[in-house]
């Protein structure tokens, strides 16, 4: 049988997955996902947790022994998820040892309301790092305004990034910017910037549902011609960013004290429109050294029927550039939409790290009642 997620990964794609939970571990689920189905890295986010909290029953002795100690909720939470990822980090840890550091990760975000506040972000990143414990570790930051400062601060402490919810080019840039700026903070502050890692994290499939919207509004059959194309030329052009980037006489200098690059990773990479191909982004965005982190259904997917064609971005850079100059020319506000996603992104986050407070939080109530936790 042909080992499609193999080539995959020989054509230079890590594949990562995009879910975690306790059932998924002590069954040896993650375990089986590494061995078998070439599964590299982990990625978490408030949502995928919330989940996973609601629906094992996994967590209740752990929820008992904190209502016992009057543990607070955001504590509480903080404990809960940081015994999971540390798991999933020594689960990895294969891959980051035979990787020599590069593979093998597994992100946890801190909170989302702090998302628009650089000291507490940077604050809560070195406090998950210290309670995780791994050197496989990855904490996710997302690329707010605040974000970027917070990005650079973390780096220069040695601390490894995943750099989340990026939607726009500029943006991107930005993001580079602030990860070579930690880089050479961290070799000032004595680090040893070969243990340090680094993505970022660029979604993907929702500016197709974001822009695929605007084009239903407008109705026309040029705008109906660009359905399903934005998202695909977006992240086509950030890698071009990318390559540009990491060939700089300024990265090399970075490279040569035995730095790793910052990995494009793409994200949210589940086919939302069931017209479109369930695996096009994967298979449209297949690049060497690039992250692919997804959801367990389409990892399965691709190992039935995804097509490895070798290197599928970088031969497309101008196909992407007519693609936003037609959206551009019929009316499409791409500044908008990018504001707009960055927005909804950390409000969604934020949302499911209410319910997350929340659910903890009744179920702490629940065992210090002396019921099922």
């Amino acid at each position: 049988m042909t080992d499609r997620l193999r080539e995959l990964t020989a054509a230079g794609v890590a594949v990562w997955l995009d879910d975690l939970s306790r059932t998924r571990l002590s069954s040896g689920g993650l375990d089986q996902l590494r061995r078998e189905k070439h599964v590299a890295g982990v990625t978490t986010n408030p949502t995928i947790f919330a989940k996973a909290l609601k629906d094992a029953d996994e967590y209740d002795w752990q929820v008992r022994d904190l209502a016992a100690r009057e543990v607070q909720v955001e504590e509480a939470v903080r404990m809960l998820t940081t015994y999971d990822v540390r798991w999933a980090c020594d689960v990895m840890r294969p891959s980051y040892d035979g990787s020599a550091g590069v593979d093998g990760r597994v992100s946890i975000e801190v909170d989302p309301r702090l998302a628009h506040d650089t000291l507490k972000t940077v604050a809560e990143a070195k406090a998950l790092w210290w309670l995780v414990d791994r050197p496989n570790l990855f904490i996710k930051i997302p690329a707010t305004e605040a974000g970027l400062p917070a990005i650079t601060a973390t780096l220069a402490e040695g601390i490894s990034v995943n750099v989340t919810l990026i939607f726009g080019l500029d943006r991107y840039s930005q993001v580079m910017e602030a990860f070579l700026a930690g880089l050479e903070q961290a070799k000032a502050n004595g680090h040893d910037l070969s243990t340090i890692g680094s993505v970022a994290s660029f979604f993907v499939s929702r500016v197709d549902s974001e822009i695929d919207k605007r084009l239903e509004k407008i109705g026309s059959a040029e705008a109906k011609g660009l359905r399903g194309k934005a998202a695909v030329a977006n992240a086509r052009l950030a890698y071009e960013r990318y390559a540009e980037v990491f060939a700089s006489d300024r990265w090399r200098a970075l490279a040569d004290a035995g730095a790793h690059p910052q990995r494009p990773l793409w994200a949210s990479t589940s086919t939302k429109n069931p017209d479109y191909r369930d695996v096009i982004y994967v298979e449209e965005l297949i690049a060497p050294g690039t992250v692919n982190t997804m959801p367990e259904p389409v990892i399965h997917a691709y190992a039935d029927h995804g097509e490895t064609r070798g290197d599928t971005v970088t031969d497309g850079y101008d196909e992407a550039r007519q693609v936003f100059a037609d959206l551009e020319s019929i009316g499409v506000d791409m500044a908008d939409v990018i504001a707009t996603l960055e927005r909804e992104g950390v409000e969604k986050f934020e949302a499911s790290w209410q319910e997350l407070l929340d659910g903890v939080r009744t179920s702490l109530e629940a065992a210090q009642r002396g019921g099922k936790a």
